[in-house]
């Protein structure tokens, strides 16, 4: 399975309910990512069929490493990308849009030197408040 934004979207989407509430189903992606019940029984059964979830029989579903790995990588770009951008003086409501929105389409070269700046000009990477 190709990976795209939207994929990328819906395993982030997993992995940020997983940490809110401690456990998603498919009507918290539709809440989370404002679409319909349809779309997110398509891409669920398309990310159970290409080993990225699973779904118990209660519906409840849990990232497998693959689709853990994307999760964790794009959350991780949102979540540094966001603080960098709000320590440039950007709102925190429009960093963290615009942080959605190069979060999957930055170079992994790009997105080493934001954090080596950030690190080198005292950015909290892990910290939230700051």
């Amino acid at each position: 399975m190709n990976i795209h934004e939207s994929a990328e979207d819906y395993l982030e989407a997993i992995l940020i309910l997983r940490e809110r509430q401690g456990t998603v189903r498919s009507i918290d992606i539709v809440h989370q990512l404002e679409l319909t019940k349809p779309s997110v029984s398509v891409a669920m059964k398309r990310f159970r069929e290409n080993g990225y979830i699973e779904m118990d029989n209660d519906g409840f579903i849990t990232l497998l490493p693959p689709g853990e790995e994307i999760a964790q990588r794009i959350y991780d770009r949102h979540k540094v990308l966001t603080r960098f951008l709000i320590r440039l003086g950007v709102s925190e409501s429009v960093a963290s849009a615009d942080a959605c929105k190069i979060e999957h389409d930055l170079s992994e070269e790009t997105y080493t030197r934001i954090k080596e700046h950030a690190v080198k000009h005292g950015v909290s990477l892990t910290d939230e408040s700051k």
